[in-house]
């Protein structure tokens, strides 16, 4: 069985992890066998161990931490294990008895407190728990009581069963020594800390008992909706929301910034907030359907949808605005072309290949309801012509993800992926490997790939860094600008609103938008990407899985893509540089153009990546590149005309769906008046 297997078991990400993990396995399971030896000493370095090497995992390896609390080994267990065997140890080595009934009845007051503690803790956090979290808004007036201090407040559970360390300490000196006053300081220090962080979160519970009633905090929501007068409103919901997800949501917050109306976010889980990105828009988070019935937007005209899901349908009950798919991205994949999308009054699309992929859904949408709006997120995407290559090709590997079932499976990792990369290497090129955020969520071969993916890649570095002698160097250049990286992502969190605190903090600390930290935030993300490509140089392989560098700035990195049938291929066209659609069925030529219109200027790669050398010609030999005017007549037919732009496109459509919403509207209340009026009269 290889590391890797280990590592797939464990849930851990390499040898480092995986050594941590040996070693909390072995302290844990040496502590019974020093107890009952006795071996003091033995048992005081396990114990040392397995308390240092459980903290370190908690940051490193929180997957193999999740495993172990399913298989009833929690944080909680693991702790009193360690008691459990101290009290051995102890009676063991022939302490007193008293000494052993005392250790016996402080261990179990400590416990018995911090159930007591977590008891309290859970009863604030329910007292803090609101209907709406806001931001951008000024919630100042809405009486929310400030969170208890962080020191009581997060993360208690950790601080609270360390608090046996005195006790412990205590009796393990205790016991080398053969004096019971070290126990007796110990034992007073667990209880009373103990007691006394118990007493401390006691108070806060009164504090959070000022909490604001829910129709209160509704209340005041509708107040700060009333002066604002949101006219345009992007609403969110998907079933398990993570960062994973939220790109959907954020890959807009740009457009809707540039429009003409005022726009307002409407998220409905509360771990959606989390991950939004910096906004000056208002936002709401209203997990309860009750709750986004009693939102007063009575100018509100369009209601726009990243995604397709069932909670839409709490919005789409608002007769009096006009409801807009706009997706997260256009693509052949079935979700770029869904019959849900006809309870929508109209869907819009990038291009005319978004048109006419809907109006091969038979019966299904009006030519109508669809409207071409161009993706104004493209707009900063480099032109082919003003791209500078390195000095090795740059090839980005953007497979899409294994889809919700096997009959939406498009990714190429499972089939083919490894083998391509395999053989991209033997071409000597720079990789840049961007999986799809879920992939592996479904299917265990795609993260098994995934996993093989990186190890080759970083086998390769390892490779080329040794026989350049550009090891240390690398190294060193990556360390040297690892502080200002984290000390810049770090600004840009400041930056991007999300405070700290629980949502009620958060929407206490709520405050009308500050547009001043804008420049600053476009500079340093700039200054981020601008210092991460030059530390880790023009030849080495990335492994690129975080929110930045960003999948566009990727783009502007390779000189060639090679992808599967998703939205990211649609992107790319608008570079035109050569890419690159993954055929792992070998069907014919004819009938995968055919059937994706994105292959209409791809390159295509057969499963067993026979054609690879011959579509690099198209990057190390650019006259040879037949595809290039293919590419240029694809671009406006997937994403639309140059002029006007997108953006001007989408600000122009949102105008045009407002003044109909707002001119039916207004027929309809003197319909509604006439018909008062004959009624009286009769």
């Amino acid at each position: 069985m290889t590391l890797r297997w280990w590592c797939g078991v464990l849930r851990v990400r390499g040898k480092t992890d995986l050594f941590l993990v040996l070693l909390f396995a072995a302290a844990f399971a040496a502590l019974p066998v020093f107890a009952l030896l006795p071996s003091l000493w033995g048992f005081a370095a396990a114990s040392a161990v397995s308390y240092a090497a459980d903290e370190v995992l908690h940051t490193r390896a929180p997957a193999f931490v999740r495993r172990l609390a399913a298989l009833q080994l929690t944080r909680t267990m693991r702790f009193a294990v360690r008691t459990v065997m101290l009290l051995a140890l102890a009676d063991r080595m022939d302490a007193p008895g008293a000494v052993l009934v005392t250790a016996l009845a402080v261990f179990s007051v400590h416990f018995a407190l911090v159930v007591l503690y977590t008891a309290v803790h859970h009863a604030i956090r329910r007292r803090r728990v609101l209907p709406v979290v806001v931001r951008n808004l000024d919630m100042s007036a809405a009486g929310i009581p400030q969170s208890p201090p962080a020191l009581l407040y997060r993360r208690f559970l950790r601080k609270l069963l360390h608090l046996d360390l005195p006790a412990h300490a205590g009796l393990l000196v205790a016991l080398a020594v053969g004096a019971w006053q070290p126990a007796g300081a110990g034992f007073a220090l667990t209880a009373g800390l103990t007691a006394a962080a118990v007493l401390a979160l006691l108070g806060q519970l009164r504090q959070a008992r000022r909490m604001p009633s829910d129709d209160q905090v509704i209340a005041e929501v509708n107040r700060q909706l009333a002066a604002y007068r949101p006219e345009v409103a992007l609403y969110f919901s998907f079933a398990s929301v993570s960062r994973d997800f939220m790109y959907q949501v954020n890959m807009w917050i740009e457009t809707l910034e540039r429009l003409d109306r005022r726009p307002l976010i409407i998220l409905r889980e509360r771990a959606s907030f989390r991950y939004l990105s910096r906004t000056s828009i208002p936002v709401l988070c209203v997990p309860k359907a009750d709750d986004v019935a009693q939102l007063e937007l009575p100018e509100l005209r369009v209601v726009l949808y990243p995604g397709n899901a069932g909670k839409n349908v709490h919005m789409l009950r608002v007769a009096e605005a006009k409801h807009v798919f706009i997706g997260h991205g256009d693509s052949d994949k079935l979700a770029s072309s869904n019959r849900v999308s006809k309870v929508y009054d109209e869907i819009w699309v990038a291009g005319r290949a978004g048109r006419d992929r809907y109006q091969r859904v038979r019966h299904a949408i009006s030519d109508s309801a669809i409207v071409e709006v161009g993706r104004p997120q493209l707009s900063s995407i480099r032109l082919h012509a003003d791209h500078v290559p390195g000095p090795l090709p740059t090839v980005l590997y953007a497979p899409t993800w294994e889809g919700w079932s096997d009959d939406d499976c498009h990714t190429s990792l499972i089939p083919m992926g490894v083998t391509l990369v395999e053989k991209l290497l033997a071409e000597n090129v720079r990789v840049l490997y961007k999986p799809h955020p879920l992939t592996g969520k479904r299917s265990r071969a795609a993260a098994e790939a995934d996993r093989a993916i990186r190890e080759l890649l970083r086998a390769d570095n390892e490779r080329r860094d040794g026989e350049r002698g550009d090891r240390e160097r690398v190294e060193a250049a990556v360390a040297a600008a690892r502080p200002r990286l984290a000390e810049i992502q770090a600004r840009l969190g400041e930056l991007s609103g999300r405070l700290g605190g629980d949502d009620a903090q958060q929407t206490r600390e709520a405050r009308l938008p500050d547009r001043s930290g804008e420049a600053e935030w476009h500079e340093l993300r700039a200054e981020w990407h601008r210092i991460f490509w030059e530390s880790r140089g023009a030849v080495r392989h990335q492994v690129i899985v975080r929110q930045l560098p960003t999948l566009y700035e990727c783009f502007d990195r390779a000189d060639l893509l090679i992808s599967d049938v998703s939205s990211v291929v649609a992107d790319f066209v608008a570079s035109l540089k050569p890419y690159v659609l993954t055929n792992a069925d070998d069907l014919p030529d004819e009938a995968f153009r055919a059937a994706y219109t994105t292959a209409g200027g791809a390159y295509l790669l057969d499963r067993e990546c026979v054609r690879l050398p011959e579509i690099l010609r198209a990057v190390r030999a650019p006259l040879h590149d037949p595809m290039a005017p293919e590419r240029r007549v694809l671009k406006e037919y997937v994403l639309g005309p140059d002029h006007p732009t997108s953006t001007e496109r989408f600000n122009a459509a949102v105008n045009a769906l407002a003044e109909r919403a707002a001119a039916e509207r207004e027929q309809q209340e003197q319909e509604g008046e006439r018909e008062a009026v004959v009624q009286l009269s009769g």
